[in-house]
């Protein structure tokens, strides 16, 4: 079937289900005050120190503040902290705000910031995210509103990891792990309650100490199922979803007069990697016939229906650190078919070589391989593909059980300090991300120099030649970064979408119940 007819029977499907349950139902929520936005699965922990899937900390972002911010480029920004400075490189000193409460009236002063990095780190709170934060040592509140951060070694990625998003909420002084139950934050939203595999509820933090919210109560409905997401939307009982919805369904939706699409670009990366340790990819002729070989348009406007643009680096665009001047390999199979021959591999009955790929048994990520499947034909290369349930698919790619695989970067590659993570020879599984077991001395050297520069243009420097150097080696093809598509009524207004695709735009999004 075609995308254009796949996506009139998904149209069809949803206009008729949605008249069913209009006969069955109110057509449209009635509490003008209360927000209703559909998320995909229950967060896990709403403690800013435990919760690391997407929902807990895109909740708790609006929940906690962090002592900074990021901005749209990605670059840190004040938030708790008005100001703060870096005497040396094992250093930084925080001022805070004055005159902070938490939601239920509790100021909060540095020693609640203290408290809410010395709790995880010294294990009173049970979290992997204490791994993040092993380069402090020790914390000092000299008074009220300063905290001094003492390092064990220069650590230039401490100021992102105080940041929002993937950064660390800070949470009331002696709180433990019932702050999960009842979280209280300073955020411009307080918690009301949570029940799993439904919904999350938060109203307007009245007490809070920046721009106050201009919604009242935000529910946060759990439906796992996309089809049904998007009939919920047409229906009238939700307002609101961010990337939560498959292609094919947001163009029918665009068509409904009582719904808006909002689109606006992205961080999320789909990459392609390979396992440098096998025979045939362990040579760069290959990897690099293999980048040529790939034809990303037809997928981009077939699959993706243009929601996603075309990536040449592991950072997004916004990223300060970004270098778009790296080189790329546009679709050019007479190149790939040069490059292939060089490296020894001639076609013998119509095939160079057999290669596999693993993907989760997941759609889209089954219909991309095939495409790449057809494309690397056309060259001569013979790629299987073997599809597994998530959890395997993850582990085998995890301990190294690949030849190549693609999966993305959700959030983790929007700062510079993901070099080190996935491609450091230190970090070669199980130690971190580097799962194609890449090893490159330049290349750590660049990692280890610009980790300890406090200087952000010198670290943009390395960060450039990171960045050609991986473009060169190719121990992955960065594909595409994922558009963010935001589908709301047209009674919310004032919608402002970040890079990020986290939740902030409820901090600023109004209800305007004439439509």
């Amino acid at each position: 079937m075609s995308q254009t007819a796949r996506a009139r029977v998904v149209y069809e499907l949803v206009v008729g289900l949605a008249c069913c349950f209009a006969l069955l139902s109110c057509a449209r929520r009635t509490d003008a005050d209360t927000l209703v936005m559909i998320i995909e699965s229950s967060p896990t922990n709403l403690d800013p120190r435990v919760g690391l899937d997407a929902q807990s900390e895109r909740i708790d972002a609006l929940l906690f503040d962090n002592l900074l911010s990021r901005d749209e480029h990605l670059s840190v920004q004040p938030r708790l902290a008005e100001r703060w400075e870096i005497p040396d490189p094992k250093t930084y000193i925080f001022h805070l705000h004055a005159g902070v409460r938490f939601s239920d009236g509790r100021p909060l002063t540095a020693r609640d910031v203290k408290w809410s990095f010395d709790s995880l780190l010294q294990g009173k709170v049970r979290s992997t995210k204490a791994a993040t934060y092993r380069f402090v040592d020790t914390i000092e509140t000299p008074d009220d509103q300063t905290v001094v951060f003492h390092l064990k070694e220069p650590w230039a990625a401490l100021l992102w990891n105080v940041a929002g998003g993937g950064g660390m909420g800070v949470v009331p002084y002696g709180s433990g792990e019932e702050l999960n139950r009842n979280p209280v934050g300073s955020g411009p939203f307080r918690f009301v309650r949570a029940e799993p595999d439904r919904d999350v509820v938060i109203e307007r933090n009245d007490n809070y100490w920046g721009d106050r919210a201009k919604i009242r109560r935000v529910e946060f409905m759990i439906v796992p199922d996309t089809t049904t997401r998007a009939l919920e939307l047409r229906k009238g009982s939700a307002d609101l979803e961010i990337n939560a919805l498959f292609p094919d369904l947001v163009l029918p939706l665009s068509r409904d007069r009582r719904l808006e699409v909002l689109r606006g670009p992205g961080t999320v990366l789909a990459y392609l990697a390979f396992n440098l340790r096998d025979p045939i990819l362990q040579d760069v002729r290959v990897r690099r016939a293999i980048a040529y070989a790939i034809d990303r348009q037809p997928l981009l406007h077939n699959l993706l229906h243009d929601s996603a643009r075309p990536a040449a680096s592991i950072l997004p665009p916004e990223s300060w650190a970004y270098n778009d001047h790296v080189p790329e390999y546009h679709y050019d199979p007479e190149k790939a078919r040069e490059l292939l021959n060089q490296a020894g591999y001639r076609a013998q009955n119509g095939v160079r070589f057999h290669l596999t790929m693993k993907t989760s048994t997941e759609e889209s990520s089954r219909s991309i391989a095939a495409v790449f499947q057809q494309q690397l034909r056309d060259v001569d290369i013979a790629l299987d593909i073997r599809s597994y349930e998530y959890a395997t698919f993850f582990s085998d790619v995890s301990h190294g059980e690949f030849q190549l695989y693609s999966l993305r970067w959700v959030g983790g590659n929007e700062d510079p300090d993901i070099f080190e993570y996935a491609f450091h020879s230190a970090r070669i599984i199980p130690r971190g991300a580097n799962r194609q077991y890449y090893n490159n001395p330049q290349v750590d050297g660049l990692i280890d120099k610009a980790r300890i520069e406090t200087d952000q243009n010198a670290r943009k420097q390395d960060y450039r030649r990171l960045q050609e150097i991986l473009a060169e080696d190719l121990p992955y093809i960065e594909l595409w970064y994922f558009d963010n598509v935001l589908v709301h009524s047209k009674r919310v207004v004032n919608l402002r979408l970040n890079p990020s695709g986290n939740y902030d735009f409820l901090k600023t999004a109004e209800l305007d119940n004439s439509h």
